[in-house]
């Protein structure tokens, strides 16, 4: 299976793909982190979708969640708490912040970037799902 197959959701350019490829190296380097922790697997598995929450914020419409939800998902929060944990030896804020680092990296590679406040499927990586037939 090659590139083609697995970026085949909207039409993806060369760039987006790269983006999308480092979004799979960030979930790779957070799950290796995430065992540095020495915590329980379970708690990668419960807590993976946690920052997902930030969806609710469409609730209040297209503007409002893409801020809430692009608060959620950026590098600055897991990197502070990874900057945190290393020197401090607190093995608990090494797992959180690899955890939201985790599913930054897991929605990049998926293809739901940052929102832009036109609506939820309008990402910095392109458009969520197909793309419409041509008129």
């Amino acid at each position: 299976m090659g590139l083609a197959c697995v970026f085949r959701v909207g039409r993806v350019t060369s760039r987006i793909a790269i983006q999308r490829l480092e979004g799979a190296a960030l979930l790779v380097l957070a799950v290796v982190a995430f065992a540095m922790s020495d915590l329980s697997w379970w708690w990668l598995a419960l807590l993976l979708l946690v920052p997902d929450l930030s969806m609710l914020g469409y609730l209040a419409g297209a503007t409002t969640g893409a801020f809430f939800y692009n608060l959620g998902h950026t590098l600055v929060w897991p990197a502070a708490l990874l900057a945190w944990a290393l020197p401090t030896d607190r093995p608990w804020v090494l797992g959180i912040g690899a955890i939201w680092l985790a599913d930054i990296g897991m929605d990049r590679a998926l293809g739901y970037g940052l929102k832009l406040p036109d609506g939820f499927t309008h990402t910095h990586l392109g458009v969520i799902g197909r793309s419409p037939p041509p008129t």
